[in-house]
């Protein structure tokens, strides 16, 4: 007659209770607070992005390598579409209230998150009024058209590169936690 051998099972059964404990992690949340830390890393990227205005009168090169000729308003300081991001008002950006880019990571997280079937969505949204006319461009008075920035455009572009590895990192983390590696 053939022997089998001696097994421990013990591994086995860890496994189990393992992929038990991985069974009740709450997919919802972690795939909304994902949803949050991309909308996080898209509010830095844009906000570092987004062209400040100046007011001096004078000719510049703005970031975005494009030459402009500035207005002249006596006592206005630019920033406004940049604060506006993390603005819930024009009014709040024109002010200079807006909680600026120390302040990403709490506005991000009070972010409502909302899901439809499959999918998770936050809206970033930029209050002041010209905003798409700076990403887009615009006509002038005179007839002219001044080009678009694009800052929102190209720094989706970048998160869509980035969020593949950042929810891998996440997820691995999470999986790391569930199996005690």
């Amino acid at each position: 007659m053939a022997k089998w051998g001696n097994c421990d099972y013990k591994q086995l059964q860890q496994l189990r209770e393992n992929i038990a404990h991985l069974q009740g992690i709450d997919m919802d949340k972690f795939c909304k607070d994902m949803s949050k830390e991309l909308a996080r890393k898209l509010l830095q990227l844009v906000i570092r992005r987004t062209p400040v205005g100046r007011y001096d009168g004078e000719t510049y090169t703005c970031a975005m390598g494009k030459t402009h000729q500035a207005h002249t308003v006596k006592g206005k300081v630019g920033g406004t579409l940049r604060r506006g991001w993390t603005a819930k008002s024009q009014g709040e950006a024109e002010s200079g209230s807006g909680n600026g880019m120390s302040k990403v990571a709490s506005y991000a997280a009070a972010l409502p998150v909302k899901k439809s079937g499959n999918a998770y969505t936050v809206e970033v949204i930029n209050p002041v009024e010209y905003a798409s006319y700076v990403e887009y461009g615009h006509r002038t008075t005179k007839g002219g058209w001044v080009p678009g920035h694009y800052f929102l455009t190209l720094s989706e572009q970048d998160l869509e590169s980035l969020a593949p590895a950042a929810i891998e990192r996440k997820l691995e983390l999470q999986l790391r936690q569930v199996f005690n590696v």
